[in-house]
């Protein structure tokens, strides 16, 4: 049929393991005081399908980080918006069309590579 390989997802800490060590890339770095999270681009979505119409922003790209980081930011982003939110599967998922708000929040957060994504 198909001469692919199929993908296979890794665990980072596997994904370590099984590297140099040395070429393995930082996730948080810190400067002056404030954390840099080095990750992959982060994109932040507008979605309204699969919600009964209602408007979300979801936040990919954040898979790479410790599950406690990432409740910390929803937590973060939930406060400063005043809106609801879960973590679910690796992603941030905020109540409301808030993109601008979401993408300036993580910036001041330290995030880098943050791009706006959909709708």
């Amino acid at each position: 049929m198909s001469d692919k390989p199929k993908a296979v997802k890794i665990s980072w800490e596997d994904l370590q393991n099984m590297g140099n060590p040395e070429n393995a890339p930082e996730i948080i770095e810190e400067k002056d005081g404030k954390n840099t999270y080095l990750i992959t681009p982060i994109k932040v979505h507008y979605e309204r399908k699969g919600r009964g119409g209602k408007e979300a922003v979801v936040i990919r790209g954040l898979e790479t980080l410790d599950e406690t980081i990432l409740v910390e930011t929803c937590k973060k982003i939930k406060s400063k918006l005043g809106v609801g939110g879960a973590v679910k599967e690796g992603e941030i998922i905020v109540q409301g069309n808030q993109r601008d708000k979401v993408v300036a929040i993580l910036s001041e957060m330290g995030f880098r590579q943050i791009k706006k994504a959909g709708g």
